[in-house]
């Protein structure tokens, strides 16, 4: 009986150009996960993966049907989970995949998905369902020399809401309060007037995006995150609202408004309230991009640091 012949390894042939290669994998693999909650219903997540290993110089490819392999033995062994964070779904994934990847000293796996949150209307209670995108990675690095492998997980969410733009606000306050003068309206008047009454001004949909990386995300849940996006900015915004909803919005906005700058610091300052278990090395980037409504260009700031470079800040601030 004829035995089936052993096949090349042509990955494992030394290529033209010898040098090292920092990924090599592949992107956009889509999968259902189940993401299983204490005392709730599961959710479950459209999510797609980019999974990567690095290169050494003298290997000529990666045997990325391993990469495959190392999704599915996780997903299959998740069932067995009672609860489960996407960050540590990526950090076992990366785990499995750079022992499976003998000549790689790196494994990185990143995963992206919508997130459903139920909010209700701000004035008559509709219940809305919203979509957050959400997002998660994990980095296995072999430490030299042993055979230990450290995990670096990142956790993080992009959330919409509304800013209003307090420089036009006070300009059109200003103008208004001269009015007002001109009509002989007492000064006390004038400012209970403007403490009821919000003046215009321009508007923006704002994006705001907090991550979180460290060795242990423990404590450090997706809910937390979104809502202090949301409470970052002027106001959320609700794919359903009534009329008396659509009101109190508008109101809410231009009550608090915000330059892109108060949105991020204030993020900031929640974040470091909200986790104070993070350890200092900690790395948060945090992120607002307002989509100007009176300029062809968008508003941009951010914030990279560790959360401990902040806390000091803020203290001596």
């Amino acid at each position: 009986m004829s035995q089936c012949p052993i096949l090349p390894d042509v990955q494992a042939n030394r290529p033209a150009v010898p040098i090292n290669l920092t990924r090599v994998g592949v992107t956009d693999v889509k999968k259902l996960i189940e993401i299983k909650r204490e005392n709730k219903r599961p959710i479950i997540l459209m999510s797609s993966f980019d999974i990567f290993v690095d290169l050494p110089s003298d290997r000529k490819g990666a045997n990325l049907s391993r990469n495959f392999e190392a999704i599915e033995e996780i997903l299959t062994n998740i069932s067995q989970s009672p609860v489960y964070e996407i960050e540590n779904l990526c950090g076992d994934i990366a785990e499995n995949l750079i022992g499976r990847h003998e000549y790689a000293s790196r494994a990185e796996v990143r995963m992206k998905s919508e997130y459903m949150i139920r909010r209700k209307s701000p004035a008559t209670g509709v219940d809305c369902q919203q979509f957050v995108d959400i997002f998660a990675d994990a980095v296995a690095e072999r430490t030299e020399g042993t055979n230990a492998v450290q995990i670096k997980k990142l956790i993080g969410a992009e959330v919409m809401g509304m800013t209003a733009c307090p420089c036009a606000q006070s300009m059109m306050q200003e103008e208004a309060e001269n009015k007002l003068k001109e009509l002989g309206l007492a000064d006390e008047k004038i400012a209970e007037f403007f403490k009821d009454i919000p003046m215009a001004t321009h508007n923006q949909r704002g994006r705001g995006i907090i991550s979180i990386q460290t060795l242990d995300t423990t404590g450090v849940r997706l809910e937390n995150i979104i809502e202090i996006i949301e409470a970052s900015m002027s106001s959320n915004v609700y794919e359903i609202l009534k009329r008396a909803d659509e009101k109190r919005v508008v109101e809410e906005a231009h009550q608090n408004p915000k330059f892109v700058e108060d949105c991020v610091r204030t993020m900031a300052k929640k974040v470091v309230d909200t986790f104070p278990q993070l350890p200092d090395d900690a790395i948060i980037t945090i992120k607002q991009i307002n989509e100007e409504s009176i300029h062809k260009h968008n508003a941009f700031a951010e914030r990279v640091a560790k959360i401990g470079d902040i806390r000091s800040e803020i203290n001596n601030g």
